[in-house]
C-alpha cells in the first residue's frame, strides 16, 4: 500500500476538536492511505471513523489510548485492532469508563470554586454520550481560556481528579492480557514525555520497557513529533532488543494542539510510511485494509 499513515489520533470523543468522520475526511485530504482513531480511554468514535474510512477508501484500525499506572509512572498505551465486543475487552472497558465518568458533578463544583462559571447542563451539552472528564474539557475549551487544551488539565481537571481521589488507573498487568484476548496489539506511546518514562535514565527506561514487554507489550512508537534524534535512536534500539512492533503517530488533536498536523506532526511533509499500518494490520483481529492492497 502506497501513501502515509497515522496511528495516534484523537477526536472530540476525547480531547480532539474534530468528529471521527471529519478526521477521516481530513486524512483523505491530507493524502493519507490509512489511520487509526485512538481516543483516550474511549472507543465511542471508532465505528463512525471506520464507516467514514470505508466510504473514502482508506485503511483504518480501531483503537484507544489507554491510561495505565506502572512503576510510579502514568503511561499511555496505544491499543489497536481489538474486537470491542470481546468479553475480556468489555470487562476492562467497563472499569476504565467507570473511572472516567465518576464524580463529574464534584469536578464541576471544584472548577466553579476556582471561578469558572460552568454547570452540569453546560457539560452535558458537550458530552459525546455519557458526560465524562473530556466533556468538561470541551466545555472549558469553548470558553477560550487558553490557546491550547493542556493548561485546562494542569490548572483545573487534574487537580480536581487528585483531590477527589480519582487517580486510580489500571495496570499493564491487567490491561495487556485483555487487549490480547480481544485480538489487539499494544504499543507504548511517547515514552519520553511526563506521561511516559521521562526523568529516568536511559538504562532504567530500557529496564522498564523490558518489564512491560515481559507483561505483554507488543510495540513502541518509533516516531513521534517531538522525539529528538537521541529519542529516535533509543526507540529503535528498544524495538530491536525486545523484538517490538514499530508503531508511529502524531498525537493529532486538531485545533486543541494546533502545531501538530495529521500525518506529519511538526513537519511540513507527511512522514509516517504506510508499512507501519500494514505491519499492525497483519497482527490484529480487526482492521480495515483497502482492497487495493
Amino acid at each position: 500500500m502506497n501513501g502515509y499513515t497515522d496511528l495516534h489520533v484523537h477526536s472530540l470523543v476525547s480531547d480532539g476538536s474534530m468528529t471521527p468522520r471529519e478526521i477521516a475526511a481530513y486524512a483523505k485530504q491530507r493524502g493519507l492511505a490509512a489511520f487509526a482513531l485512538t481516543d483516550h480511554d474511549n472507543i465511542a468514535g471508532d465505528a463512525e471513523a471506520e464507516a467514514a474510512a470505508r466510504e473514502l477508501g482508506l485503511g483504518f484500525v480501531p483503537g484507544m489510548e489507554l491510561s495505565a499506572q506502572f512503576q510510579g509512572h502514568k503511561i499511555h498505551i496505544v491499543c489497536l485492532g481489538f474486537d470491542a465486543a470481546h468479553p475480556a475487552f468489555q470487562s476492562l472497558y467497563r472499569k476504565v469508563r467507570a473511572a472516567k465518568e465518576a464524580k463529574i458533578p464534584e469536578i464541576v463544583d471544584y472548577i466553579r470554586d476556582k471561578g469558572i462559571d460552568i454547570t452540569m447542563d453546560d457539560v452535558r451539552a458537550h458530552a459525546y454520550g455519557v458526560p465524562d472528564r473530556y466533556a468538561i474539557m470541551r466545555c472549558l475549551v469553548a470558553l477560550h481560556l487558553y490557546d491550547h487544551a493542556q493548561p485546562l488539565w494542569d490548572n483545573y481537571l487534574d487537580p480536581a481528579v487528585h483531590l477527589l481521589g480519582l487517580d486510580a488507573i489500571v495496570s499493564p498487568a491487567e490491561a495487556l492480557p485483555a487487549i490480547h484476548a480481544a485480538g489487539g496489539i499494544t504499543s507504548l506511546a511517547h515514552f519520553h514525555k511526563r506521561i511516559g518514562l521521562k526523568g529516568e535514565t536511559r538504562e532504567r527506561q530500557a529496564e522498564l520497557i523490558g518489564e512491560l514487554h515481559a507483561l505483554g507489550l507488543d510495540g513502541m512508537e518509533c516516531w513521534y513529533p517531538n522525539y529528538t534524534a537521541d529519542d529516535r535512536a533509543f526507540a529503535a534500539q528498544m524495538i530491536e532488543r525486545y523484538d517490538l512492533l514499530p508503531t508511529a503517530g502524531t498525537d493529532f488533536h486538531g485545533t486543541n494542539r494546533p502545531e501538530i498536523d495529521l500525518g506529519s506532526g511538526l513537519a511540513t511533509e507527511l512522514a509516517i510510511p504506510s508499512r507501519i499500518f500494514t505491519g499492525v494490520a497483519s497482527r490484529v483481529r480487526h482492521a480495515l485494509v483497502p482492497s487495493c492492497v
